[in-house]
């Protein structure tokens, strides 16, 4: 596992965010000025320096339960709601954007160039305001933490990543639509297109000598088209990425962003059930603190709700449909007859040679995290 993935996972499942959040804003005609300040509250409590400069300390990524916390907490940052049902279906939307990116990446850095074209994104959006330096000091922190790292360090990056997002499979109409997703939510990951920069184009074969020097070749037809690309991707504050990856896809011609309400079974990981982080806790206790300003009067007059679905009605039927489903998982009891166990003295012996005390045994990091974000 990298101890240097949680920035780059918290910064484009952060940019995601932000580009459906604008769909969705701009696709309910909520005005202008109310739009441009669920924006500017979001990006500035996302990329607060003090919290980036603790999120880019090396460290164990996040368990999902905690990294969704997060993301709740920062949607609620402003004047903006969001019910159970809408912001499932954003997460899920984040989520599943992000690993299709990761997976499509070319070569391992391209994760930076695709965490660099979220960065631009998210730049636009608070143009002409003071947020803007603290977009361009994450800039600095990305190049300064990613920009000399091996081919090697990327590969484990993204391998931390997909290993994250290994048990999600939930259903995207956009990749449904475009056959980039299969049914069972598994994404299809095309055989042709552009090769890596550097990277030759397969059809050639090169013999050489015993001294290593290239003696002829002769060329085949590798089966599918591809094509080399000419230039790299620049990691410069405003330079060319070189890649779709990471830019927005619900642009105003794709205002698409259903998501499958068939049942998603997500099981946990090991990243779920890894002993708690004692530095994730301290990062998390900040955002707690940037997050728990008290609102003014005045802000919750303007607080308005925010619909992820096309229609109230299918927001309606999204919760009901989780209720039903929380009932029926939680309908299953088994009980078991404890009331005989001291009643066998020689199993008793045995299981008491077998107990293990362990004074300094962690607390689940779930709960500990429920309790951290309980104050908010």
């Amino acid at each position: 596992m990298s101890l240097n993935t949680l920035p780059l996972l918290f910064v484009n499942l952060g940019g995601e965010m932000v580009y459906i959040l604008d769909q969705r804003l701009r696709a309910q005609n909520i005005s202008a000025e109310k739009a441009r300040r669920v924006m500017h509250d979001i990006v500035g409590t996302m990329l607060n320096r003090r919290f980036m400069e603790e999120l880019f300390k090396p460290q164990e990524l996040y368990s999902k339960k905690a990294v969704r916390t997060v993301f709740d907490r920062l949607a609620h940052a402003s004047i903006m709601r969001l019910n159970a049902a809408s912001m499932d279906k954003l997460y899920d939307l984040m989520t599943m954007a992000f690993k299709y990116q990761v997976s499509l990446c070319l070569r391992p850095n391209d994760i930076l160039l695709t965490t660099l074209n979220h960065l631009d994104a998210i730049l636009k959006f608070v143009e002409g305001t003071t947020i803007t330096s603290q977009v361009e000091y994450v800039y600095e922190l990305l190049i300064e933490t990613y920009g000399s790292l091996s081919d090697g360090d990327f590969h484990l990056i993204r391998q931390t990543i997909l290993n994250f997002f290994q048990d999600m499979h939930i259903r995207v109409s956009i990749f449904l639509k475009d056959k980039v997703q299969n049914s069972n939510g598994r994404f299809v990951i095309p055989t042709n297109g552009q090769v890596p920069h550097k990277t030759e184009v397969p059809g050639t074969i090169k013999y050489f000598d015993e001294k290593g020097s290239p003696t002829y070749s002769e060329s085949f037809t590798p089966g599918s088209h591809f094509n080399d690309v000419q230039l790299e991707g620049s990691y410069d504050l405003h330079g060319p990425r070189r890649t779709n990856l990471g830019t927005n896809m619900y642009s105003a011609s794709r205002i698409e962003t259903t998501v499958s309400p068939a049942k998603t079974v997500v099981h946990s990981s090991d990243l779920e059930t890894s002993a708690p982080n004692p530095l994730a806790k301290a990062q998390l206790d900040l955002l707690s603190s940037l997050l728990s300003v008290e609102p003014r009067q005045s802000e919750n007059k303007t607080e308005f709700r925010l619909n992820l679905f096309n229609t109230d009605e299918e927001e309606e039927e999204a919760s009901a449909g989780c209720s039903k489903l929380s009932d029926e998982e939680g309908s299953l009891v088994i009980t078991i007859d404890a009331s005989k166990k001291n009643k066998n003295p020689a199993l008793n012996k045995v299981m008491a040679d077998m107990t293990v005390e362990d004074q300094c045994a962690p607390a689940d990091k779930g709960d500990d995290l429920l309790q951290l974000m309980d104050g908010l």
